[in-house]
């Protein structure tokens, strides 16, 4: 569902009225965070979509991957996961969904968690994903609305998945196209999100359905302030650039850049091919990191020492202007 549709439903909804709510769906947050104790808060989430790649096991570990990153975009640590499916059987044999849950359940470990059960039902069409439980200290929540002018902006993993899946299902991009896109939404963001941790991270968010600027627009309109993206900055893989020429762009992408028109300004060298790559909708994208300057040096050590220096990209800053918009200049 598109952000227009997405907010006018929410719009239609009762405001929460709970003391124990730190997060609910207020600010477009990553997930939910209800105080349990003076030290403990539980953070939930959700997420389940269809499949983006064609080996079930690559496809579990993606959705994993993608359901877990919105723990650690709050500065949470995830506990467990709840498996959500739609089996479509007798279209697919059963090995199908055991290869499905394998590669979720590999991905699960890797992050250092159990699935703990789940729920299945007979749907048309294949879908999955999973529920994660997170904990974190209610004093020490990372939430989308905390940013300040002076911060820097960083992502930290490239753009560009959603028109490479989507030109590989066209058969317009062959899988060794996709190989780079996929190992890319199979990785974690758990060293990026122990580096925003350290760091005392001012705002952060996952780039997923919304795209870069779709997320990045929630966070301006959150924190009441105006970013600055510089566009020869942002981190896109090379074929995606060649799908979007190709026009293999997914409906979802165009929808993004359609809801941010008049909330985002383009600056006039900014191609038409960046303008679409900074909208398309991500699977398991990178973490959006604000960080105070003062507290830079930490973040990228941090970073270093994970291995991660090159994937963690300075994209641009917080500055003096409107809440709740965005420039993209080069």
């Amino acid at each position: 569902m598109g952000p227009q549709d997405l907010g006018r439903v929410l719009e239609a909804l009762p405001p929460i009225d709970d003391p124990r709510v730190l997060v609910g769906f207020n600010t477009a947050d990553d997930a939910g965070v209800v105080k349990l104790s003076d030290d403990i808060a539980l953070i939930q989430t959700v997420d389940v979509f269809t499949p983006v790649v064609d080996n079930p096991y690559h496809y579990g570990e993606i959705a994993a991957a993608n359901s877990i990153s919105d723990v650690y975009a709050m500065g949470g640590e995830p506990l467990c996961a709840l498996n959500i499916m739609g089996f479509p059987q007798g279209t697919f044999p059963l090995e199908v969904m055991t290869d499905i849950l394998r590669g979720a359940y590999a991905k699960a470990k890797e992050a250092g968690i159990s699935i703990v059960g789940g729920h299945t039902i007979k749907d048309n069409e294949l879908k999955y994903g999973l529920s994660v439980t997170g904990v974190i200290h209610p004093d020490k929540i990372i939430t989308n609305a905390g940013a300040v002018i002076g911060d820097k902006i960083f992502l930290s993993k490239p753009l560009g998945s959603g028109v490479i899946t989507t030109a590989v299902r066209a058969g317009k991009a062959t899988d060794d196209d996709a190989r780079e896109c996929i190992e890319i939404m199979r990785k974690l963001n758990r060293a990026t999100a122990e580096a925003m941790i350290a760091a005392q991270a001012h705002a952060a968010t996952d780039v997923t359905g919304f795209g870069l600027l779709g997320h990045a627009w929630e966070m301006a309109e959150a924190s009441g302030v105006r970013l600055l993206i510089h566009a020869e900055k942002v981190p896109v893989l090379e074929k995606a650039y060649e799908c979007i020429r190709m026009g293999t762009v997914p409906g979802g992408s165009f929808n993004n850049k359609t809801f941010l028109e008049g909330k985002v300004t383009f600056g006039e060298n900014v191609s038409l091919e960046m303008q679409i790559a900074f909208c398309d909708a991500q699977t398991s994208g990178g973490l959006l990191v604000v960080v105070a300057p003062e507290k830079v040096e930490i973040f990228l050590d941090e970073v270093k020492k994970r291995g991660e220096e090159d994937w963690v990209v300075e994209i641009g800053k917080v500055v003096e202007g409107k809440g709740g918009t965005i420039e993209v200049t080069i």
